[in-house]
């Protein structure tokens, strides 16, 4: 058998061994493989087909799940395909974002698109540097102590879960953090009235975590520092962008992208310009916000494509109507499935507080719960998949982020529905 081959650099060859079979040659003198008897035929790489003829990777909806991961999370639909149809090649760029120079003007106007959109948002001031950087957001428990204060200044960290607990571990090294408050000893299901909390008058900063992903609570309100001088910090991974906040009443908000806003290996500062430049002498050059902020987060190269991937996610939020119609979509989402868990009559169980319950991460165990397992099994034949709750805490979870259709929602309350009338 003979087999024609392109003159690419990237050409095939087949020929035929002693033994009748095919054998895949690459030029020039490459490890010969087998492959079964085939019609003559050319082979040549992807890149020298014409656009039109590239074979269309598109799924159709319906092949996709309803993904209920607490991070990285599901993506809006539409911005999967956005991607996608860019994925070849960026506009008139001749190459990928992936391969694109982060110095260069396609990548520039990428970077600087997602920074002006994200400030539209959120109505970030001037004020304010947003920096896209690497590291997720637990690298900034210990960027925050280095950049925000000296080894001897005091810090308070109300803990509401496990996030703000390693938060308040991390800065151990760095100053002297205080746990103000912490909710460890009622399994954090609450968050504290603040005049009862007594916070330290010299504080530098005081720390919170504005949405604990795994145990589900939520600040509705934010605490506001003793120190006319401290400044409020906030870890909003698991919230971010999913309802309208005033940046004004932080120094600093901080937030991995992988939940809300873009895959994972991104992670986004909001800092008062103000705070940047103070940086404790032992602070790592790719730790320094003033480093990161004085070349506008090209020190290095970034993480490219996931901040693309953010931005594209930016503008879908401003093409639904901004912050305050997503806030009010996650309203009636959540609503949905802790009414169903509250009108259960104790076949499901939220433990969360109703006053602090999250819009976006739903715990939530069985009443009997030698089920949960036929749960998940039954949950993941419907296309209902990653329900495990986090592995310190067990039962459920259903982390609803902006990307979570009502559909899918609808979907797993039915699914809820049906299980308890089978098992009740």
């Amino acid at each position: 058998m003979a087999a024609t081959a392109s003159t690419t650099p990237h050409s095939l060859l087949l020929q035929k061994s002693p033994q009748n079979h095919a054998f895949l040659k690459l030029k020039p003198n490459s490890t010969t493989l087998p492959l079964p008897p085939a019609k003559r035929f050319s082979i040549s790489c992807s890149a020298t087909l014409p656009i039109q003829d590239r074979p269309s990777l598109q799924t159709q909806s319906q092949d996709r799940v309803f993904n209920f991961a607490a991070g990285p999370a599901t993506l809006p639909e539409n911005v999967l395909l956005k991607a996608q149809s860019d994925l070849y090649i960026w506009r008139d760029s001749g190459m990928s974002v992936m391969e694109m120079s982060h110095r260069g003007k396609h990548f520039r106007s990428i970077i600087e698109k997602a920074e002006a959109d994200l400030r539209a948002l959120l109505n970030i001031p001037e004020d304010y540097a947003v920096l896209f950087l690497q590291g997720g957001a637990t690298t900034q428990f210990a960027a925050i102590p280095l950049n925000l204060c000296q080894p001897d200044d005091t810090v308070d960290y109300l803990v509401t879960g496990s996030w703000g607990d390693k938060a308040f571990k991390e800065a151990q090294k760095y100053c002297k953090p205080k746990v103000i408050w912490s909710g460890k000893s009622e399994n954090y299901i609450r968050v504290p009235s603040f005049d009862g909390v007594e916070q330290s008058p010299n504080a530098k900063y005081l720390h919170i975590c504005a949405n604990e992903t795994i145990y589900g609570v939520e600040f509705k309100d934010y605490p506001v520092p003793r120190n006319p001088n401290g400044v409020l910090v906030a870890d909003m991974s698991s919230n971010f962008c999913s309802k309208p906040v005033d940046v004004t009443k932080f120094g600093l908000i901080y937030a991995g992208a992988q939940k809300n806003v873009g895959p994972s290996g991104v992670c986004i500062v909001i800092v008062k310009k103000e705070l940047i430049g103070n940086a404790q002498p032992i602070t790592p050059v790719m730790l320094d916000y003033k480093i990161h902020a004085d070349n506008n987060s090209l020190y290095n190269t970034p993480p490219a494509f996931g901040i693309y991937m953010c931005g594209l996610v930016f503008d879908d939020l401003l093409k639904q109507g901004g912050l305050h119609e997503v806030e009010k979509k996650n309203i009636k989402k959540a609503s949905l499935l802790y009414n169903a868990i509250d009108e259960s009559k104790g076949f499901y169980r939220c433990p969360v507080e109703k006053s602090v319950r999250s819009l976006m991460n739903v715990p939530f165990t069985l009443e009997k719960s030698e089920l949960e397992a036929d749960f998940l099994k039954e949950a993941a034949k419907e296309k209902l998949l990653e329900l495990k709750g986090h592995r310190s805490v067990g039962g459920m979870r259903a982390s609803i982020y902006n990307a979570m259709p009502l559909a899918g929602i609808e979907k797993l309350v039915a699914f809820m529905k049906d299980f308890q009338a089978r098992h009740a």
